[in-house]
């Protein structure tokens, strides 16, 4: 690999492609993004990335012989090699991204899982900065995680480690998560988890609440801003949350045992309802001799993956 002034980090997702250009000891020159075109089983994807990394390159007027390389994050189980298995969002079976990309941009190229890869980005430059290991977990429409130890990503055997949300919590869920299985932590402290304890509440009592009046669409940060008005059904709803969620956290403590948890996603916007009794219920839970671990929140937002994906190649 060249020892390049530059490293390009992309964050690849189903709607759109963000992207990164560092410098190698870490700072962000430029920022972008590009759509994602999933048609014909995604087979435009990498060209468009290639093409736009190209034309930044030229407007920034870096030559190629100065850049280090080009991490990428994506969607679906990444094997060491760098071909993705299966990313149904993105239309792709097996695809060797590493290989394929390597050869339309003439860049060295490596690649992690999306959600993996974000959780570096907050490790190195984030809530995780100066911190030996973390467990990352994404609190979004679903539950993504990622582990880093000593600056490693574990990313398990066959590439689909830290898939938190699907530890299961309660398998006596009657309802099936989306992955097939009943119970995962991911249809509990989820947006569309909270949302659907949420609808089960209030359809099982008749209880006055805020969130009956609410006739839009009920998001899980209505279910958040009920509870902190003191709301009694949506209180119910967080306590539920906050149990399991603090659970599961206990679970992985006695097993990794991380200096930190870094939550992020849109439902960690919530604050102190969220934060203080999933930890009250962390510490309960978790062996005494991780009872000590911080539950941090993220710092980057929607930038973890390009600084992510950018350490990779830095690395």
């Amino acid at each position: 690999m060249s020892e390049g002034k530059y490293v390009i980090g992309a964050d690849l997702g189903g709607t759109t492609c963000k992207l990164g250009v560092f410098t190698a000891d870490g700072e962000v020159q430029e920022k972008w993004q590009v759509k994602t075109n999933p048609a014909d089983n995604g087979s435009w994807i990498l060209p468009d990335i290639a093409e736009a990394v190209d034309k930044k390159l030229e407007a920034l007027g870096i030559r190629k012989s100065d850049v280090k390389g080009l991490g990428i994050g994506t969607p679906g189980a990444v094997l060491s090699d760098g071909v993705v298995n299966r990313a149904v969002n993105l239309g792709w079976g097996v695809v060797p991204v590493a290989e394929e990309l390597g050869k339309l941009t003439g860049l060295p190229v490596k690649v992690g899982n999306d959600a993996n890869v974000a959780a570096l980005g907050e490790y190195w430059k984030g809530g995780g900065e100066g911190l030996s290991s973390i467990v990352m977990v994404t609190l979004g429409t679903g539950i993504g995680g990622g582990i880093i130890i000593n600056g490693k990503i574990l990313t398990g055997y066959n590439g689909a480690g830290g898939e938190i949300g699907h530890i299961v919590v309660n398998p006596d869920e009657p309802e099936a998560c989306g992955c097939g299985n009943h119970g995962c932590i991911e249809q509990y402290a989820s947006a569309t988890g909270i949302v659907r304890l949420a609808k089960q509440e209030l359809e099982a009592s008749k209880a006055d609440s805020i969130l009956r009046a609410d006739k839009g669409q009920l998001t899980a940060k209505d279910v958040f801003d009920a509870a902190k008005k003191g709301d009694a059904l949506a209180l119910n709803v967080t306590t539920k949350v906050c149990n399991y969620l603090g659970h599961t956290l206990a679970v992985i403590a006695n097993v990794i045992n991380p200096e930190a948890f870094i939550l992020g996603g849109g439902v960690s916007k919530a604050g102190p309802i969220l934060l203080d009794e999933t930890h009250a219920v962390f510490e309960r839970d978790a062996f005494h001799a991780v009872k000590n671990t911080k539950i941090l929140l993220a710092k980057l937002g929607n930038d973890a993956g390009i600084y992510g994906a950018a350490k990779m190649i830095i690395d």
